[in-house]
Formats: C-alpha cells, structure tokens, sequence
C-alpha cells in the first residue's frame, strides 16, 4: 500500500517522509486516530515507504583504490533521490504490497485458532491479508467477524509478544529496516511490558509502529515510549470524493452520506448500503405522530420501523443525529445555513421552532444511548417505544407541524 492508496491526510504523507528524509525516525511511533481515518492504511503505507528500495540508505562500504591508485571515500549512507511516495515497483514495494515483505510483520487482536495451542497472529496471515485488501478501514470487531471468532474476545497475548520479540531478534531478511506494525494495542493488557524493553532498546534499523483507536486504553509504560502521531478525521470532500472514485457511488448520494459520516469513511461505506431508504419521510412522521397525532400514530410508527434491521435502525438515529447538529449550527451561524441541501435546512430550521439548544442535546443523548442499545440486540420495539416518549416529554410544551 502506498500513500497513494491512502484516502486524504496530505499534512500527514508529507510529515512522515520528511521523518526518514531528515534522518528523524523514531523507533516507536503510535499512529492514534478515531475508526474511519485511515490510521492502519497510512501505518501499512510508512512501512511500505520505509523498506521501499528507492528510500532505503545502503549501508557504507569502502571502495577501494581508483584506476590511478587514489582511495576513494566510502559510499554515503544518504539516499541520493527522496521520493514523496514509496516507488512501488522495486522489489521490495512489490513485496509490500501484498503484504508479504520478510521485514514488515503484523500483530493484532485475534482468538485461539486450535485447541489447546496458544493465540498468534501469524496463525492468521492468510486472513490478515485478505481482510486489509478488502477492508483496509474496518473496525476489530469487522476483524473478529472475518476470522470466525463470533463472541469471543480478541487478544494480543503474552505468547505473541514472545513471538514479536523473537522475529525482531532475527537479523533483516532484505539487510535494511524492519517494521512491526501492531494494530489495536488497546488489547495488550499487561503482558505487553515484555516488549518494554525491545521497545526502548531495539535491535539496529527496528522501527514499531503501533496504530490505536483509545489513547486511555493503552499501557501507561508503552505509550511513554512512542512518537505520537494523531491522526485527524477524514473532510467530507475526503469521503465524498473517495465514495466516488473507489465505491462508484453516485455524487448527490456520496455528499448526503460525507456530510453525516463524521470523518469516518468505514461508517460512509454502511451508510451507502441504505442510502434507498427514506429517512427524511420517516422522521417527519414521527415527530408528527409524538407532537400532534398521539398514541394510535406512534404505536403505527413503532411498527413501522421495529421491521427494519438494526443496522438500519442505527443509520436512521444518525441521521435525525446530524439534522439536529445541523440545527443547532444553524442557531448560532445563520449564514451557514446556504452551505446545506435545501430539503435538509428546511427541516432544522422547522427544528428550531419547537426545540432550544438545551432541548436538542437532550435529544442528541437519547439518540446516542439508543444506538448504543441497539449495537447490543436492544428489542427495537420496545427501544423505540421508549424512545418516543423521552422525545415527546423533551419537547412537549413547544409544537409545531412538521410539514413535507
């Protein structure tokens, strides 16, 4: 994987070669960003870029003598052409990318493969890469389902920092660097003070990148030694353009879906898979049948979308989700409100007119619970029920008819 491949963080690409360009390069980094943002692909990318041939130092060696019997001095060390990308054709770059260079090792959450034998990440290479090609922006808990594990928990255990610290023990297959790219360290619990170590102290040209979602979750002991990289959230442009070029999604669909996603290009993809689904029609008849049409109109509305699956459930609460936030920005920056779909403005500002500030965050909390609740097999009847009637006493007192 290349920069290339990476959707957006330009500050970020450009940092990182910089790093090996300036001869900066710390032996521990942590790539921390949010689920969405890109932070495995733009470690898998830096790995690819730092054993790639065209930016790999070769080691000093005496020349010897010239024809006329002068000593030549040694080859530099210092790559003569720095490339802002890894080149992808060298050897090297084309071991990479199939996620199979002999210097570039994985680790990550993963479960007992055999009975009785010890959880490793090798054990599950085969998947590793076929997982990262088909979904590089996936979550671990879209890992753990592509590997079986159902409700088991991932792991990164004491056996697999035993394995780490004996592959980084080896001498380079290629003669430069070795990478080990850890993903979720989140799951290394205190057996990953085996590492502390080999951490602060590694074998010449090791490099660690490790990639986190939680800073808090983190050993105290590791982070304390890592390079902190954050990593932003993707731009709306970022997804809109990516769900355009790499999902061939449709440009009004892929702008409706960016400006909700919340710079998280996993969730854009989900989105996209309901995007037939009329949100806007559902909502306003919920919110008419909680503020004018009563009981009868409610329970009818509860059926309604107790049919749905819950992934559709959770799309529909984060859409009500963005047109409150859309609401509440139009609040306090009026002229923000041209920058949005008229159909989508039209709605927050009818918002506005029954709902304060005070009353949309309440609002914004009770949604956030529910999809909370539906992510663990909440009955969506039942949830929704309830959740109809926390709205109607949030906003009772002030009504207005949602209009079409």
């Amino acid at each position: 994987m290349q920069f290339k491949d990476v959707i957006g963080q330009p500050v970020l690409k450009t940092e990182l070669t910089q790093l090996m360009q300036e001869n900066r390069l710390a032996h521990a980094m942590l790539f921390l960003g949010k689920e969405g943002s890109g932070a495995l692909p733009l470690a898998i990318a830096f790995a690819q870029y730092i054993v790639c041939e065209k930016n790999t130092p070769k080691p000093a060696v005496p020349v010897g003598p010239s024809l006329f019997g002068e000593e030549l001095p040694a080859e530099s060390e210092i790559a003569t052409e720095w490339q802002t990308d890894a080149c992808g054709v060298c050897a090297s770059c084309l071991k990479a990318a199939e996620l199979q260079h002999p210097d570039i090792h994985f680790s990550y959450p993963v479960v007992t493969k055999k009975s009785g034998t010890p959880p490793i990440s090798t054990d599950y290479i085969a998947e590793w890469r076929s997982f990262i090609k088909t979904s590089p922006y996936g979550n671990v808990y879209d890992w753990l389902q592509f590997i079986g594990a159902e409700n088991k928990q991932g792991n990164i255990t004491a056996h697999e920092c035993n394995d780490i610290t004996r592959k980084l023990n080896l001498k380079s297959f290629e003669g430069g660097y070795k990478v080990l790219i850890m993903w979720m360290p989140e799951y290394l619990g205190n057996e990953g003070n085996k590492l502390l170590k080999l951490i602060e102290e590694p074998p010449e040209r090791t490099v660690f990148l490790l990639v986190a979602e939680n800073e808090s979750q983190i050993l105290p002991t590791i982070l304390s030694r890592c390079q902190l990289i954050k990593v932003p959230q993707l731009s709306n442009d970022d997804i809109r353009q990516a769900l355009i070029s790499r999902n061939n999604t449709d440009e009004q669909t892929a702008a409706r879906v960016a400006a909700i996603s919340e710079g998280n290009y996993r969730e854009a993809l989900h989105m996209v898979q309901y995007t037939n689904e009329d949100w806007h029609n559902l909502l306003r008849e919920w919110l008419n049948s909680i503020l004018k049409n009563g009981p009868l109109a409610q329970v009818k509305w509860v059926e309604e979308i107790g049919q749905l699956g819950r992934e559709e459930q959770k799309q529909f609460l984060r859409y009500f989700n963005h047109l409150i936030h859309l609401a509440i920005r139009i609040q306090v920056l009026p002229h923000l409100a041209e920058q949005y779909p008229e159909k989508e403005k039209d709605f927050a500002v009818r918002l506005n007119k029954f709902t304060g500030i005070e009353q949309q965050q309440a609002i914004v909390e009770e949604l956030d619970k529910a999809s909370y609740y539906i992510e663990r097999n909440a009955h969506g009847k039942m949830l929704f029920m309830a959740l109809t009637l926390k709205i109607y006493h949030i906003i009772q007192d002030k009504v207005v008819l949602l209009g079409d």
